[in-house]
């Protein structure tokens, strides 16, 4: 009887989000082609409403970005000291000094593009429009609440569970803004919300859920194909079908990558569906950037990629930043300014743009709602359980639920499926890389 309910629930939920996709098939542009940062005040959230208390609490997990320029040492010191992100020896001290001397490099560089990162204000901007989908879709788990929890800049982190904490949230979602998995950047993000409970002695109050990863989700693939198909029109017609697609996402340390980080791959599965979804139009690469320090890191690099394509005389181009789901520095400066101007120029590029990130894209709020109904199909496990049992464990949850939507008819079969799909166990388990969905109490 529960499996019976729990497919028709989820292809309710199929269902409502066809319906409401079909009025969202063209995409606005919600951002300067430039280096604009700031959000308008008619984009700007608004205070989320607070008359009834609310029930389902979902952290948006980033890194985040300094808002202000005199915010910048404090965020590079949160991020050097992150043993997740970088293992420094002698760390403690090491990481101080390394803040210190890229503050003024780094500061330059935020006043290239506003003062500070508008991340925070997209992050909130897609958090309320989620959250208004939520409340509508899912009125049983309403209200619905969106925190944002960044790993450097306030809110940080633990502040935003603290604050779930204080507001009698009965259910939580840890919900990543990055679409595919890293163990130094979402692992780094749960690692967090793990030590919060673990240095306090305390167990949580709220039942959590976890979404890690969704490099493959159809709607944030169409979100991705649909801002490309829209840069690539403003092509010379009779260039269009030359331009090469350079999809850029951060690089990792060659040292993460070796360890059986699934980051690459993750990345490249991403890419696959959007060129899928583009029927191949247009050659493409997948590239790598914001490469730091003498290591090896993944490669190839962004900016050699330019040039070598300039070389061989393949000189209209496409920037795609495949990894990010909002404007930062990494596209305001290093794509739009580094290299899409000053690296273009020196180049001899013939035509270069950048596809809009998602941003404000009310079609990506749907991917954001559509996520939250993952948590619905979890199972809540007794406190003290290890990471690698709860992983097992919803292994063969998720094979039971695959099985009860098995006979949801065609396309809603398929959409009720991604409910209850998810990718395989992060490759650090014991420090919770856990699996992309399952309802946990923290192991303490």
């Amino acid at each position: 009887m529960r499996a019976a309910k729990m497919a028709a629930t989820a292809a309710a939920a199929a269902r409502h989000l066809l319906r409401s996709c079909s009025q969202l098939r063209v995409p606005l542009r919600w951002r300067g082609q430039a280096t604009a940062a700031a959000v308008t005040e008619s984009a700007r959230p608004r205070e989320q409403p607070q008359e009834r208390k609310p029930k389902t609490g979902i952290l948006m997990l980033n890194m985040g970005g300094p808002e202000r320029l005199d915010d910048v040492h404090d965020f590079l010191l949160r991020l050097f000291l992150d043993r997740d992100l970088m293992t420094l020896p002698v760390q403690n001290k090491l990481a101080p000094l390394i803040a210190r001397r890229r503050t003024p490099k780094i500061q330059e560089q935020y006043s290239r593009i506003g003062g500070g990162s508008p991340i925070k204000k997209w992050t909130a901007l897609q958090g309320e429009g989620m959250v208004k989908l939520l409340d509508s879709m899912s009125p049983g788990t309403a209200p619905h609440k969106y925190y944002i929890g960044f790993r450097y800049v306030h809110p940080l982190t633990e502040e935003a569970v603290e604050q779930m904490e204080r507001d009698g949230i009965q259910r939580a979602i840890a919900f990543t803004q990055y679409p595919q998995y890293s163990c130094s950047t979402t692992g780094s993000s749960l690692n967090a919300i793990y030590r919060y409970y673990n240095q306090r002695g305390e167990k949580p109050k709220m039942k959590w859920s976890i979404i890690d990863r969704w490099p493959t989700h159809p709607l944030l693939i169409q979100c991705f194909a649909d801002h490309i198909q829209k840069e690539l029109n403003l092509f010379p017609p009779d260039k269009r079908k030359e331009v090469v697609i350079l999809f850029s996402a951060h690089s990792l340390p060659m040292s993460v990558v070796n360890r059986g980080d699934p980051y690459p791959q993750e990345v490249g599965a991403t890419v696959q569906r959007v060129m899928e979804k583009l029927n191949y139009s247009n050659p493409y690469r997948l590239v790598w950037q914001s490469k730091v320090g003498p290591m090896p890191w993944l490669g190839p690099q962004t900016d050699e990629t330019i040039k070598g394509l300039c070389q061989r005389g393949k000189k209209n181009m496409l920037l795609v930043p495949i990894a990010f789901t909002s404007d930062h520095i990494e596209t305001l400066y290093e794509l739009d300014i580094e290299y899409a101007q000053v690296l273009a120029n020196e180049c001899g590029v013939e035509n270069i743009r950048r596809a809009e990130s998602l941003n404000g894209n009310p079609l990506f709020s749907k991917v954001c709602a559509m996520l939250q109904w993952l948590y619905r199909f979890g199972v809540v496990f007794p406190a003290g359980c290890g990471c690698f049992q709860v992983a097992l464990r919803h292994f063969e949850f998720q094979s039971r639920m695959e099985a009860r939507v098995a006979d949801v008819p065609s396309t809603e079969g398929f959409l009720a499926r991604q409910l209850v799909r998810f990718g395989h166990k992060g490759t650090r388990g014991a420090r919770l890389g856990l699996g992309a969905l399952h309802s946990w109490i923290c192991p303490l």
